[in-house]
């Protein structure tokens, strides 16, 4: 894929005051233990199609619609139902945490077997289990989907996938999941486990909220104990924790993007003293077909001769010398000026990262 430009972004470069780490709440670092969402999982059936469900190969949708009519008091054998206006589906759904039972949640519907489209269906009612095997969530209702398929024979015009569909507030929930209330503790799990990150946040809670609330368990995880006065309020606790504000430390990283062309790095990313030499080879491979075609009625016949070309061209090589303290954008910068390509600069980068001169994380995409 040829990329005909480069996006580069420095993170730090469009922050107010420069050369200052900006502080983040904790809400924004950690989350914590026992807080978290759970997935929901179940099979149903959507019905109400326009001749675009299941097809007589797809055994399992005329199984389950002969259960259902089974369960309503309608015996049919499995074998004898020929329906194409119903569709096995997978439904998924995400139970938060703490949802109370008659809360509502939105589900997806994907086929699974071979309906071609599920527009203007409605799924019967579903059961969503969890990982457990307990039912915590039913859903039922008309499904909206993002896309559409139509047309006939040969001549079909489809958008996105007809095949998957939503239902908002399709599910009402039936059972609270399990969650971890507080009591004398919390548990705050970084998003990104660091270090640095996990001993400034015991140092701003203590300060907060008095010496020893907080201890670092790991780069991940700190522990902070509920104070005695807070004992009956946690929650205004915790709501108070959250909103306390530090410099989170991050680690220099470069993040490529090769497709896009795109390069984001941090302003305060820097490169060690290096010379760079970069170069581009071209080999180009051509062939011709000349045709020999025989004058009319002499009898002979039409030929054809391949003529190969080849051609080799090489760009003189481009110095580029850095000096210490130089930065990342400095580079991309200064190697864009000499008419460098964003796969020039990706291969560069790489290779400084090889060489030991960038002391950064190089993340490719």
């Amino acid at each position: 894929m040829t990329i005909h430009r480069i996006v580069i972004l420095f993170l730090l470069g469009a922050l107010p005051n420069f050369g200052k780490t900006p502080e983040v709440r904790i809400k924004e670092l950690a989350t914590i233990e026992g807080v978290r969402d759970n997935q929901l999982v179940g099979y149903g059936l959507v019905v109400g199609l326009n001749g675009t469900g299941d097809r007589k190969q797809t055994v399992f949708s005329a199984q389950s619609l002969a259960n259902m009519l089974q369960q309503l008091g309608v015996s049919v054998p499995a074998t004898a139902i020929r329906v194409n206006n119903t569709a096995a589906v997978m439904i998924t759904a995400t139970l938060p945490p703490f949802a109370q039972p008659g809360s509502r949640i939105d589900v997806t519907a994907s086929a699974i077997g071979d309906a071609s489209n599920l527009q203007g269906g409605t799924l019967i009612m579903t059961i969503l289990k969890a990982i457990d095997g307990k039912p915590y969530a039913v859903a039922q209702g008309s499904l909206v989907l993002g896309g559409f398929s139509a047309g006939s024979g040969g001549n079909r015009l489809s958008s996105n996938h007809p095949t998957v569909g939503r239902i908002p507030s399709g599910a009402i929930v039936e059972k609270v999941a399990p969650s971890v209330s507080p009591n004398k503790e919390v548990k705050l799990q970084l998003r990104r486990a660091d270090y640095t990150t996990a001993s400034r946040i015991v140092g701003v809670v203590n300060k907060q909220f008095g010496t020893l609330t907080a201890r670092a368990e790991s780069s991940g995880l700190v522990l902070v104990s509920i104070p005695a006065n807070f004992s009956e309020t946690p929650i205004e606790f915790i709501s108070q924790l959250e909103g306390l504000r530090l410099a989170a430390d991050r680690a220099g990283r470069i993040v490529i993007n090769e497709r896009t062309g795109t390069i984001v790095a941090g302003k305060d990313v820097t490169i060690s003293p290096i010379a760079v030499m970069h170069g581009n080879l071209t080999v180009e491979v051509e062939t011709i077909i000349d045709v020999s075609q025989p004058a009319p009625f002499s009898g002979g016949n039409t030929t054809q001769n391949p003529r190969v070309a080849v051609s080799a061209r090489e760009e003189s090589a481009r110095e580029l010398v850095l000096k210490e303290g130089a930065s990342v954008e400095e580079l991309v910068r200064a190697l864009m000026a000499i008419g460098s390509t964003p796969r020039d600069v990706i291969a560069i980068l790489q290779a400084l990262r090889s060489a030991g001169a960038l002391d950064a994380e190089l993340e490719v995409i």
